[in-house]
């Protein structure tokens, strides 16, 4: 029996592979697979963001997509970066964004920040399905650490208790927004599959 196709609304390999390991009864494809075209993400939210991507790629592939969109919220700045956190100082460059971040934050006492990840799961019949992850922490003052990407130099986990710059790719996966959105989504995909 062939597998169901879900199509991925993203251009991130790395992104693409993880998705397909944790759906392994489906197979799981990124979108530019099937067409070059660019997704322009007009939302005002994560949510909003992951449901324009998704439902742009299953309505022109007529297969079911998944999308998701994520960032990093700081509560003195409000929730920025938010939905700008990939080009926060303008360039998409995380050395750019974290030296801004960090400037932004001079002399700032409440440091409480958090990873947000909004997964969007969109059938062709119009059927959406979508699920939020989250990873608590605080913004450190200067970075720590060389592993992992974007702000994670800067982020301090509560529940590694260590910043994710020092954290092996195992222990920020075990408590990745991405992750646990995307667990979260799984078993509602599952469930609207048995309907």
């Amino acid at each position: 029996m062939d597998k169901k196709k879900i199509v991925v609304a993203s251009g991130n390999a790395h992104k693409i592979k993880e998705i397909a390991a944790m759906l392994p009864d489906y197979e799981i494809v990124g979108y530019k697979q099937f067409a070059d075209f660019e997704i322009e993400e007009t939302g005002k939210t994560f949510y909003d963001n992951a449901l324009i991507k998704a439902k742009s790629v299953a309505e022109r592939l007529n297969l079911p997509a998944l999308a998701d969109d994520s960032g990093l919220c700081v509560n003195a700045l409000n929730g920025a970066p938010g939905i700008y956190s990939a080009r926060y100082a303008g360039d998409g460059i995380d050395e750019h964004n974290n030296e801004l971040l960090l400037k932004n934050m001079k002399g700032v006492t409440d440091r409480r920040a958090k990873f947000v990840c909004c997964m969007v799961y969109y059938d062709v019949n119009g059927e959406i399905l979508s699920a939020t992850g989250e990873v608590k922490g605080e913004i450190l003052t200067e970075r720590q650490g060389k592993n992992g990407f974007g702000y994670d130099p800067i982020f301090y986990s509560y529940e590694l208790a260590k910043p994710m710059g020092k954290a092996s790719a195992e222990e920020k996966n075990s408590v990745s927004h991405r992750h646990r959105a995307l667990t979260e989504i799984i078993k509602k995909i599952e469930e609207y599959k048995k309907k």
